[in-house]
C-alpha cells in the first residue's frame, strides 16, 4: 500500500473455510500483526457441512483485540472483509441465528436446486445473468427452497440471508449489506438481482441483503467494540480477494488459489464463458471466469485424519514418493464436485491400489488427484476465457508444500509463480479497505507494494508427458465410476 500523509494502517479479514485470518498492515506494506484461529465444521449427517456462526464473531472479535493493543492502532484507518462464498446465515430481525450456516460444501440441497434448475429455460438464465451459472447444492436459492421445505419454522422466521463477510458486517456495524460479485447466480451484467432467477423462490427478495459496490464503506464499527467508529468495508467474496492478494487485477493475468478447495481463475474481457464455470459480470473492468473445486487441501486433510499424520508431514512423504506410470489414481470428490462438473452425487476413490502401497503413495496419489481436478477446472477456465494461461499467480496454505506446487506445475503444464504471503484473501481484503478509506486510488495501486513471490515452479518436460496420460486415466476414473456412484448416493 502507499505511503500516506498520516501513516494510516489497514485491517484485513478473512472469514475463511477452516479458520480466521486477519493481518494489520502498516503505510509502506509491511505486516505488523496477523492472527489465526481455526473453527470447526460439523457433519451431522449425509451431505451436511455447518459452522457456529458465533464462533466467527468470537475469532474475529479477538483478533480486533488483539491488534487494538499494537502501538500502531490508533492510526488504523479502515477494515476489509471477506469470506468463503455460498455459505448462508439464516437470520432473524435482530440478526440471530436460527440455526448452523449451511457451508459451501453442504449438498443436501442438490435436489432443491436440480428442481429450481428444471423451471428456468436455459437461455433465459443466461439473458438473466449473463452465463449459465447452474443453480447447485450451495445456491442461495437451492438453500432457500431446502430450508422452506424442511426447516419450514425457520424458514418462516427468516429475515436476512447472509454470507459470513456480510453477518460480520452486520454484527460490527449494525447495517445489513452484501456485494453483487459474491451473489454468485443471483445478479444480472447490471450488477442487480436478477428477477428472473431470484422470483424462482417466494420471498426470497426480501431476505437477500442490499447490494453496494465491494469497495463501498459499509458502516462504522459500533461504540463498545475494538476500532469503535473505524470504517468497513463491503469486501467481496475470498475468491476475488485472494486474486487482489496475489497481485492479480489485470487483463489476461490467470492464478490458481489453493485452500480448502481450488479457485481456478482468469481475467479477461473477450471471453463468452462455458459451461461449469462462473463468469462474473464485469466490475471496474475486470470480467473474472472462475472454476471452483470441492476438495483441495480439504482432501489432504481428510487423509491425514485418517492415517493420524499432519498435513505438512504427508507433504514430506509424498516428496519421497515419486509418480511413476502404475502409481496409484485418486478421485477428490469427496462430498461431490463443484466446477467444472457439478456434480453432487460423485464421490471420491482409489484405483490402482496394491499392498506395496503406504502413506507415503497414498499422499502422492491425493496431491496428484487435486492437480488433476485443478486442470480439469482450468481448461474449462481456458475455455470461458477465450485465452492461453501458460503462467498462474499461485498462493494459499496447499501453497506451502514444494512438492505440491511440483506436482501442480507437471499436472497442469504451467509456470507457478508463488507468492510470499500466504493469507491472500485478509491480505486483499486490506487492499479493498484502503481503496475504500481513500487511502489508494484503486485495487492495482494498493497491491503493489503488497505482494511479492518467493518460488518459480516450472513444468519438468518428462514429468509433464507423463501427467498428460495419467490425465487421460484420471478423467475415465470419474466416469467409469458415475453409475456406482448413481447407485450409492442419493439423487
Amino acid at each position: 500500500m502507499p505511503a500516506t500523509p498520516d501513516g494510516a494502517v489497514v485491517i484485513g479479514i478473512d472469514i475463511g473455510t477452516s479458520a480466521i485470518k486477519a493481518v494489520m498492515i502498516g503505510p509502506e506494506g509491511g505486516t505488523l500483526d496477523r492472527f489465526a484461529a481455526p473453527h470447526e465444521t460439523a457433519r451431522p449427517g449425509p451431505g451436511a457441512a455447518e459452522q457456529d456462526p458465533a464462533g466467527w464473531i468470537a475469532q474475529v472479535t479477538a483478533a480486533l483485540g488483539r491488534f487494538a493493543r499494537h502501538p500502531a492502532a490508533a492510526r488504523v484507518a479502515a477494515i476489509g472483509l471477506t469470506s468463503q462464498v455460498n455459505t448462508h446465515v439464516f437470520c432473524d430481525g435482530a440478526l440471530a441465528p436460527l440455526c448452523p450456516a449451511i457451508v459451501w460444501q453442504d449438498t443436501r440441497a442438490a435436489a432443491a436446486g436440480a428442481a429450481l434448475e428444471a423451471r428456468i429455460d436455459p437461455a433465459a438464465k443466461i439473458a438473466a445473468l449473463g452465463a449459465p451459472i447452474p443453480i447447485d447444492a450451495s445456491h442461495a436459492l437451492a438453500r432457500m427452497a431446502w430450508m422452506a421445505e424442511h426447516a419450514p419454522g425457520v424458514w418462516d422466521r427468516t429475515r436476512h440471508v447472509l454470507l459470513p463477510k456480510d453477518f460480520v458486517l452486520a454484527r460490527l456495524t449494525g447495517a445489513i449489506g452484501a456485494d453483487p460479485i459474491s451473489a454468485v447466480g443471483l445478479v444480472g451484467p447490471d450488477l442487480r438481482y436478477a428477477d428472473a432467477v431470484v422470483g424462482l423462490v417466494a420471498r426470497a427478495g426480501r431476505v437477500l441483503a442490499p447490494l453496494a459496490d465491494p469497495l463501498a464503506i459499509g458502516g462504522v464499527v459500533a461504540a463498545g467494540l475494538p476500532f469503535a467508529g473505524v470504517p468497513v468495508a463491503v469486501g467481496t467474496m475470498d475468491a476475488w480477494a485472494s486474486m487482489f492478494g496475489l497481485g492479480v487485477g489485470a487483463e489476461g493475468q490467470a492464478f490458481h488459489l489453493s485452500g480448502t478447495s481450488e479457485v481456478l481463475g482468469a481475467i479477461s474481457a473477450q471471453g463468452g464463458g462455458a459451461a461449469g464455470v462462473i463468469s462474473f459480470a464485469p466490475w471496474r473492468g475486470i470480467r473474472l471466469h472462475a472454476a471452483p473445486t470441492q476438495a483441495g487441501g480439504a482432501s489432504l486433510a481428510w487423509l491425514g485424519r485418517l492415517l493420524g499424520r499432519g498435513v505438512a508431514e504427508l507433504g514430506t512423504l509424498a516428496g519421497g514418493a515419486p509418480i511413476t506410470e502404475r502409481s496409484p489414481l485418486f478421485l477428490p470428490h469427496l462430498e461431490g464436485e463443484r466446477a467444472p462438473l457439478w456434480d453432487a452425487r460423485s464421490r471420491g476413490g482409489f484405483a490402482g491400489l496394491g499392498t506395496a502401497d503406504g502413506p507415503a503413495e497414498l499422499a502422492r496419489a491425493v496431491m496428484e488427484g487435486v492437480a488433476f481436478s485443478a486442470r480439469l477446472a482450468l481448461e474449462a477456465v481456458a475455455d470461458a476465457a477465450g485465452i492461453a494461461t501458460p503462467a498462474l499467480r499461485h498462493g494459499g496454505g496447499g501453497a506451502a508444500s514444494d512438492a505440491w506446487c511440483r506436482i501442480r506445475a507437471d499436472a497442469m503444464g504451467r509456470r507457478l509463480e508463488r507468492v510470499a504471503a500466504p493469507e491472500t484473501g485478509a491480505t486483499g481484503a486490506a487492499a479493498m479497505a484502503a481503496v475504500a478509506a481513500g487511502l489508494a486510488p484503486d485495487i492495482a495501486t494498493a497491491t503493489a507494494r503488497l505482494v511479492q513471490t518467493d518460488a518459480l515452479f516450472v513444468p519438468d518436460q518428462a514429468a509433464a508427458a507423463l501427467a498428460d496420460r495419467r490425465f487421460a486415466l484420471y478423467r475415465d476414473l470419474y466416469e467409469g465410476l458415475k453409475p456406482v456412484h448413481r447407485a450409492l448416493v442419493p439423487g
